[in-house]
């Protein structure tokens, strides 16, 4: 197996897999394939659809067609010659119990039929379970992941070792480190199915970065059973390289027609809002009204549109850095989407620690929630851990930021520039310049264009959360800094009385003297003459 990524954004990647039938693109969406019941040929899936893989239940061939897929071989068997993944059966474990088949006996079929990838017989957590139960599943699951590299025979197959615990994360963790040891080419997330279903994707952000953190960067993670497109940019950007789908196909078989944003029923539609092939010459009324068979076939090929076009749409955001807007954009589609986006605070420094320094981009900042995106992280911890304030800086002055950036090139900047080169040369080097900004805090005159500090665009009015973090950047900026004197251009209109509040304390924690001025509309005359009067007193000290 070679995996080589291309592009890179937050923890997504795009990718070139090869197999032994070919090389597929991630992030890569496998449709799952029931040979019995399949409303859409695995042969359109790939020349019409442009699926460059599939996934099916060996498990399931085994027992329904015993040696056919053997003797034919599974891509001709399935009439697919794109990269063929099959499962083991552990959701059949995870639905009823238990399967008729020993995990040798899998492994051996896996290699008959000619998987490109295939997956162990692990024993899935599942949702509602103890703790104890939990710990099995996890110990059962590694023993047969040792056990298997003594039983296969073949090397050109991709073998995925999953990952257990369910939501008990340090048992995931625990798997993951475990894992990890073994000579996999792929690993896997078990048991997300019932998360999702219960709509608890902040649990799903957790399980998969505690996998994510304690796996091999270099090794693809597939996520088994996130078939909804409206949450395929969460799982991307967490570091899922593949999941696999048979929503298309359940949901068709329901009456039920998918969207990157949510799901509807065919009876509650008046109007299509898609344009791709099946819809755009055709109305919900007369799907309605179509034999249950072919209104099916229409449902599943057009969710099969709507999710390979989410992955399209998902590739480009990566190339132009602008995955975090999409899976903004995505979140505010449900409340458990956004809820799932909030938790990523909780993991923004490893986020960070992964995701490109630089983009072809500037920024969107829309709201509190794109604090834990990584060029704000990386920025805080920059600045606290690596900038130095210039040694004879006496006196900072903290102004407020204007609409126009870089914000040293503002019209408001230039009167205040203005005002400080009227005093001696002397002082005005004693004077460092600062601005406070959303969403990165305190930025330093001197590193104004740096990327991405003039690169973004940022909505208002701010919400509380983030004038809230910019005061205390702000704040924070002065505890670990030298100054004697602290003067703030306090603008209350954008900002409330926040940052003032804390810049006081912080100068009276510190020991240092602190003065301010408001900004008062229609007073700009006034308030350079004052910040004048008050840089000269300090100055003259």
């Amino acid at each position: 197996m070679s995996f080589e990524v291309k592009e890179k954004d937050l923890l997504a990647r795009i990718g070139k897999l090869k197999t032994k039938s070919g090389t597929a693109e991630t992030p890569l969406l496998f449709p799952v394939i029931n040979p019995s019941i399949q409303p859409v040929p695995p042969k359109r899936l790939k020349d019409e659809f442009g699926f460059e893989a599939v996934i099916t239940n060996a498990y399931i061939l085994k027992k329904r067609y015993q040696n056919k897929p053997v003797e034919q071989g599974v891509h001709r068997f399935l009439g697919f010659d794109g990269a063929v993944m099959t499962d083991s059966g552990a959701y059949q474990i995870l639905v009823y119990g238990n399967v008729e088949v020993t995990q040798a006996e899998i492994v051996e079929y896996q290699e008959q039929i000619g998987s490109d990838i295939a997956t162990i017989l692990d024993i899935p957590t599942g949702w509602k379970v103890t703790r104890e139960h939990a710990e099995a599943t996890v110990t059962e699951t590694l023993e047969r992941a040792k056990a298997f590299f003594k039983t296969k025979t073949r090397n050109d197959i991709l073998w995925v070792g999953p990952v257990q615990g369910g939501r008990h994360l340090d048992l995931v963790a625990k798997s993951a480190v475990a894992m990890r040891k073994l000579p996999f080419q792929i690993h896997a997330l078990g048991s997300p199915t019932e998360v999702m279903e219960n709509y608890r994707y902040d649990v799903l952000v957790d399980m998969i970065l505690a996998a994510k953190r304690n796996l091999p960067v270099e090794r693809p993670l597939h996520l088994f059973g996130a078939g909804h497109p409206a949450m395929f940019a969460l799982a991307v950007a967490l570091g899922c390289d593949f999941f696999d789908s048979a929503a298309y196909a359940l949901y068709a078989r329901q009456g039920r027609y998918m969207t990157e944003t949510g799901t509807w029923s065919l009876s509650e539609l008046d109007y299509f809002p898609c344009q791709c092939p099946k819809c755009a010459g055709t109305t919900p009324k007369t799907v309605a009204a179509l034999p249950q068979n072919d209104k099916e076939i229409f449902l599943a090929e057009h969710n099969l549109y709507v999710c390979v076009t989410e992955l399209r749409r998902i590739k480009q955001a990566i190339r132009d850095g602008r995955l975090w807007e999409h899976l903004e954009m995505r979140a505010h589609g449900h409340p458990a989407l956004f809820t799932a986006l909030k938790k990523l605070k909780n993991h923004a420094d490893f986020i960070e620690k992964y995701a490109p320094a630089t983009k072809k981009s500037g920024l969107f900042f829309f709201n509190s929630a794109g604090l834990a995106r990584p060029e704000v992280v990386r920025y805080r911890n920059r600045l606290r851990e690596r900038y130095s304030s210039p040694q004879d800086a006496r006196v900072l002055l903290l102004l407020p930021q204007s609409k126009k950036k870089p914000f040293h090139k503002a019209q408001e900047f230039n009167k205040v520039k203005q005002t400080i080169q009227r005093l001696t040369e002397t002082q005005r080097n004693m004077i460092h310049i600062c601005f406070y900004a959303a969403p990165f805090g305190v930025v330093p005159l001197e590193l104004d264009e740096v990327y991405p500090l003039s690169q973004h665009e940022t909505a208002l009015p701010l919400d509380r959360e983030t004038i809230d973090y910019v005061a205390n950047q702000a704040s924070e900026y002065i505890e670990q800094r030298h100054y004697a004197v602290v003067v703030l251009i306090h603008d209350p209109q954008n900002w409330g009385d926040r940052v003032k509040k804390l810049c006081r304390a912080a100068c009276r924690k510190k020991g240092v003297s602190y003065d301010f001025v408001d900004v008062e509309a229609k007073k700009g005359k006034n308030i350079l003459t004052r910040l004048e009067l008050i840089l000269r007193k300090h100055l003259s000290e």
